[in-house]
């Protein structure tokens, strides 16, 4: 039994209204569920809820997966601009795919796993023929302040969150992502999927479609890899 998908072409269901070779994601809004077991709990029953009513349910699906997914994309693409809109035409092909899919077969889905593997493989599509660029692996949402009631640039009393301290952080996780950046691709993935994206070894070898000890090895030399860097880095600033 098909899932009662309604056609795209016709801007029927849950494609009303939008134009779906480009809508726009709403960033920033909650997400439903963590990247833990309540993830996976969700993502249950997300598939059962698509499995009976694709288009009623998909806008669950993307607001659950929304934010994860462009910050993924722009770890990958390393341009906010081109992040969003592998996120948006990432979203407009799992709906496409869906729409062929069987109830079963939308139930049985790795839908995490799924997803990543969609949006990993529009991003390197997009990055064919284009210069790499570095990002920091952290959120790129600015924030004026802690929360606590002063200004960005009042001085706190805890020495780690003094503007001098802030600085040499910041430029630590700029360092960091500058050689994660640098890391050969079959590195760089999965060591980004596994420790910024917090997926599982097996979800890593699903998205990558690697037997998971060939993702387990690649994660770990991966490491290798980063410390080394790191190490020659530091002995570098040593002798400057």
């Amino acid at each position: 039994m098909m899932s009662g998908c309604a056609s795209v072409n016709g801007q029927e269901g849950w494609a009303k209204g939008r134009n779906v070779s480009g809508f726009r994601l709403v960033l920033g809004q909650p997400e439903q569920g963590s990247r833990t077991g309540a993830a996976m709990s969700q993502d249950e029953t997300l598939t059962r809820e698509i499995a009976k009513d694709l288009d009623g349910s998909f806008e669950a699906v993307v607001r659950a997966y929304q934010d994860r997914l462009f910050s993924f994309a722009l770890r990958v693409t390393r341009n906010p601009q081109d992040a969003e809109e592998v996120a948006q035409d990432a979203f407009v092909r799992a709906y496409r795919a869906l729409c062929t899919y069987d109830s079963e077969r939308i139930r049985s889905l790795a839908l995490r796993a799924w997803l990543y593997r969609i949006t990993l493989n529009v991003a390197r599509n997009r990055l064919r023929g284009k210069k790499p660029r570095l990002v920091s692996l952290e959120d790129a949402r600015s924030r004026d302040g802690d929360g606590d009631g002063k200004s960005a640039w009042e001085p706190s009393d805890d020495p780690a969150l003094r503007p001098d301290a802030r600085y040499e952080e910041g430029r630590r996780r700029a360092d960091i992502a500058t050689l994660v950046g640098g890391l050969p691709k079959r590195y760089r993935e999965p060591l980004v999927l596994r420790y910024v994206e917090g997926l599982k070894l097996d979800e890593v070898a699903k998205v990558l479609g690697q037997p998971v000890g060939t993702a387990k090895s690649n994660v770990h030399r991966a490491i290798i890899a980063l410390r080394e860097s790191l190490s020659e880095s530091r002995r570098e600033g040593v002798r400057k």
